[in-house]
């Protein structure tokens, strides 16, 4: 990459930092469109939503946010009163973290949202304080089972019957259920051995998309993701609501695949700054995010990271990282094989993905995306949900119904593990505001045939390299404990299942088998009994032969360091 497009993408962010609130609710309707009256500006279109109405929203991270509909919603509340006592229905987390406006938390007001359906929460810091005072009612149902009950309602039924979350917090027979508001209703029951989930029936459904023409026909032509808006607009539909569509662009009939009939659509919002995804506005839209790109990756992922590293979204990895990341690729590769179909998860997961790409690797398997892209490269950061170069892109519940049908592996993330090989994601401590969600985890966990999971052995751990060496300076908070605060994943579920289960760490590596979390692995200078069993809470089972392996320096190094997978 030049001087000059690195300069003209940091100026970009520069440009959009300083803008980033600036909006219009009023913006004038183009004139060209001005006789059709489903054209109308964002404070009009909010006419369209009933006091107490189930609001649908659509994307994923930074991708396909609705900003200017989420402005107009709360200007119109706070100058009219109405609407108000919303309840939203968004399957992944569509939050600014308290801190990028234009996010579904400007909804975020006491009397104007009073009841959130979602499965990733931890972003909507304005709802999770609401919730926290008793102004608002939180229901977590995992992000893929909250995909099929949209497209449940889209096709006229009601609930949907799964096996997604036995002996998780979701089971109501051992866990709170969908309720993290304590007392309030719960939505998922006991049918014949398996889960009925439902959720109240959409009357409304807000989303942004690239275009439409004149018509009022809706285009995603040029998209990074397209989430849950046609599941949304369906089922709204379907039960006589109002779809509600901000588009960036107006085009020419049969710009492109017909996406959603303007016979669909109750209102187009027309406003110039709908973002593709996060800074990037569509009628400027990056390539590189499109299925249409002849972008080089790594030009694409290069562009990517000086946006993040601006912004500071994603964390700066140490070295040690690298090495586990290495140990977690080991691991798989020798377990996998060509073609399997792989989920990556966000945070030192994507370590994994990082050398499974540069390696090559990647080329060989079939990548998993929960939000509906396929290939490529997953995008970090601002941009998680988004891929470079993706080859194909699809609403998020069918990404889930392809992970439902095959999916052989999932590398995620831990926040605790314990010594029955439970796995914590969904609670950091008490409290709404220190709830994240289980996201898509229990969905991947519940599918995967194989997992990996990869944790700092550690909160605040001090661990550094000495030349081919680990060393333990200090260990830090435990990560693997006695008993998860909350269970996300269910390690003896997983046995009984058959399934292959590893958990990759900074020290070492452990498999769960029937006689518990055995260390299979260790660090080379890492000592067992020191820097293991003497500080871990959670019992560690040493293998048959009495000590686990321990591995060579190229895992520390990386000098020397091959991996392939079989056929």
């Amino acid at each position: 990459m030049n001087f000059l497009t690195k300069t003209a993408i940091k100026l970009h962010v520069i440009h959009w930092r300083l803008t980033w609130t600036k909006h219009n609710s009023h913006y004038p309707v183009p004139a060209k469109v001005k006789d059709n009256p489903k054209f109308m500006t964002a404070w009009q279109a909010v006419d369209l939503i009933k006091d107490g109405a189930v609001v649908a929203t659509s994307g994923i991270g930074g991708n396909q946010r609705c900003a200017l509909m989420y402005w107009a919603i709360r200007e119109k509340f706070l100058a009219t009163g109405h609407p108000n006592n919303l309840t939203i229905v968004c399957v992944g987390g569509q939050g600014g973290r308290g801190k990028i406006p234009g996010s579904l938390e400007e909804i975020g007001l006491e009397g104007l949202n009073t009841r959130l359906f979602t499965g990733h929460a931890e972003t909507f810091k304005a709802q999770l304080k609401l919730a926290d005072a008793g102004k608002l009612e939180i229901q977590i149902i995992p992000q893929g089972t909250l995909t099929q009950l949209l497209k449940a309602q889209a096709e006229g039924r009601d609930h949907v019957v799964n096996d997604i979350g036995a002996g998780t917090f979701m089971d109501p027979r051992t866990g709170r259920g969908t309720p993290l508001t304590p007392g309030a209703p719960q939505y998922v029951e006991m049918a014949d051995g398996r889960f009925k989930y439902w959720i109240p029936k959409l009357d409304t459904t807000v989303f942004s998309a690239p275009a439409a023409d004149r018509k009022g026909n809706i285009y995603v032509k040029n998209c990074s993701v397209t989430s849950e808006s046609w599941e949304n607009a369906k089922a709204v539909r379907r039960n006589g609501g109002k779809v509600i569509v901000n588009v960036g662009r107006i085009v020419e009939e049969g710009h492109d695949t017909l996406y959603l009939p303007a016979e669909d659509v109750d209102a187009v919002v027309y406003w110039p700054d709908v973002e593709q995804t996060a800074t990037i506005k569509h009628r400027k839209y990056w390539e590189q995010f499109t299925i249409n790109s002849s972008m080089d990756i790594e030009e694409g992922i290069a562009r990517a990271k000086i946006v993040n590293d601006m912004l500071g979204v994603t964390p700066r990895r140490k070295d040690i990282d690298s090495v586990m990341a290495r140990l977690a690729t080991k691991i798989f590769t020798e377990h996998a094989r060509k073609g399997d179909h792989v989920d990556i998860g966000v945070g030192l997961p994507e370590e994994v993905s990082r050398l499974l790409h540069e390696s090559g690797v990647m080329d060989e398997l079939t990548m998993i995306n929960e939000s509906g892209v396929f290939g490529g490269m997953a995008a970090p950061g601002i941009f998680f949900g988004a891929a470079i170069n993706p080859k194909e892109i699809v609403s998020s519940a069918t990404a889930f119904e392809r992970v439902y049908e095959r999916l052989d592996w999932a590398i995620l993330g831990a926040l605790q593990t314990d010594g029955r090989g439970n796995v914590n994601v969904s609670k950091r401590g008490e409290g709404a505001l220190n709830y994240v969600g289980p996201g898509g985890f229990i969905d991947l966990c519940t599918s995967a045939k194989s997992l990996l999971f990869c944790s700092a052995w550690g909160e605040r751990a001090q661990i550094e390299l000495d030349g081919g060496k680990v060393r333990v300076l200090k260990p830090g908070s435990a990560k693997f404990i006695q008993e998860v605060d909350e269970i996300t994943f269910n390690g003896q579920e997983a046995l009984a299942h058959g399934k292959k289960v590893f958990y990759v760490t900074h020290v070492g590596a452990f498999r769960l088998t029937p006689r518990g979390m055995e260390l299979i692995y260790v660090m080379p200078g890492v000592d067992v009994k020191r820097d293991i069993l003497d500080v871990c809470p959670m019992k560690v089972v040493l293998p048959e032969s009495g000590e686990p392996v321990v591995l060579g320096g190229e895992i520390v190094t990386g000098q020397g360091f091959k991996f392939a997978l079989k056929d």
